[in-house]
């Protein structure tokens, strides 16, 4: 399962589940077109109509927060936090994504990460969030966070909440491009209970 999932820089991912799915697409290389593409919300680097357009094709479904929702075009759905859908056989969770203390992804804009399952296996991928308390409920076998620190979790925060959900496998986002290093994701694996996975920058 680990192989086909694919960090694309940032916190652009690719998944190859019998579908091909890509998270918050963002300064990617055309390649294969998506089955499906989640948007988190509508900061620059996680919506990019550009980037969408490089693998939407027709049938191509988009699920997005309500605000990112209102930018795209094609077959484009809603999700509120807590919310789901199923397509072609995956369900899609919205999780509540938002900052504690600091103002650059509030609550109220009910802004998301997703909870997939896909081919019997749960990923959870955070967007741009801190460690919140509805982390407490998460039951993934492979959990995909922000680690860059300023608009999100620091390494060491992500850590508390791979320790604190418990999955299979960690994979460490959000770091060299505009925020975070390669440090960061290091530190992150020295602190996590579990295995991580710091995976090299893939092309599409």
């Amino acid at each position: 399962m680990l192989t086909k999932i694919k960090w694309l820089g940032h916190s652009s991912v690719k998944i190859e589940a019998g579908k091909i799915i890509y998270i918050d697409p963002w300064k990617i290389k055309m390649g294969q077109k998506a089955d499906l593409i989640l948007i988190s919300h509508t900061h620059h680097d996680h919506l990019s109509p550009a980037d969408i357009k490089k693998i939407q094709k027709e049938e191509t479904v988009i699920i997005a927060s309500s605000d990112a929702a209102s930018h795209l075009s094609g077959d484009v759905r809603v999700l509120k936090p807590g919310q789901e859908v199923t397509v072609h056989g995956i369900t899609v969770q919205a999780i509540p994504a938002y900052n504690i203390g600091k103002a650059y992804h509030p609550k109220a804009s009910q802004w998301i990460g997703f909870l997939l399952t896909v081919e019997g296996k749960t990923i959870y991928y955070g967007g741009d969030t801190d460690l919140i308390p509805e982390m407490q409920r998460i039951r993934a076998d492979i959990v995909i966070l922000p680690v860059g620190g300023t608009y999100t979790m620091t390494a060491k925060e992500a850590a508390e909440a791979v320790n604190l959900i418990r999955p299979e496998v960690a994979i460490p986002i959000h770091y060299g491009d505009i925020v975070g290093t390669l440090e960061d994701a290091i530190q992150f694996k020295g602190l996590c209970k579990i295995p991580v996975e710091i995976k090299p920058v893939s092309s599409v």
